[in-house]
């Protein structure tokens, strides 16, 4: 399952995200924000983040105005690996390369087409694994190494 988030700046371009995972018959679950008034991005980072990294979903959306403050939010849970993609081509490498379990877009800074471009092609691309995995490996490594204050 697919959870997606925004604030009040990625509400519209959220909007237009859910439609494409209508047509693609993908599950998802909206966790807010549904309007306009303003919000802080951190509760809804934190929902999102939260229910990738306790495996309650696989997959996550995050939408704020550049999407600069879900990305650090989303990253500091661990097993959480989100990226700020800004066009297909960053999409891909980040799931192919980076195995990104939350992909993040700014709503202020993509236009509609150009952020369904990003998610097809990040929905379509797969994990390489390989050598890309060895250095998933040492993310977790360290992960590990900051929980238990060893850093």
């Amino acid at each position: 399952m697919l959870v997606i988030g925004s604030d009040h700046g990625g509400l519209e371009l959220k909007e237009v995200i859910k439609e494409l995972l209508v047509e693609r018959q993908i599950a998802f679950t909206d966790l807010g924000t549904d309007n306009n008034a303003s919000v802080d991005y951190p509760d809804f980072g934190e929902h999102v983040a939260r229910a990738v990294a306790t495996g309650t979903a696989q997959q996550g959306v995050l939408i704020c105005g550049t999407g600069i403050g879900m990305s650090i939010v989303a990253n500091k849970f661990p097993g959480v690996r989100a990226a700020l993609v800004h066009d297909p081509f960053t999409a891909q490498m980040a799931k192919e390369h980076n195995n990104a379990n939350i992909i993040v877009l700014g709503g202020r800074v993509l236009q509609p087409e150009a952020a369904r471009a990003i998610l097809a092609t990040w929905l379509d691309t797969d994990f390489a694994g390989d050598r890309h995995q060895r250095r998933l490996d040492k993310i977790a490594r360290i992960e590990n190494e900051i929980r238990s204050g060893k850093f």
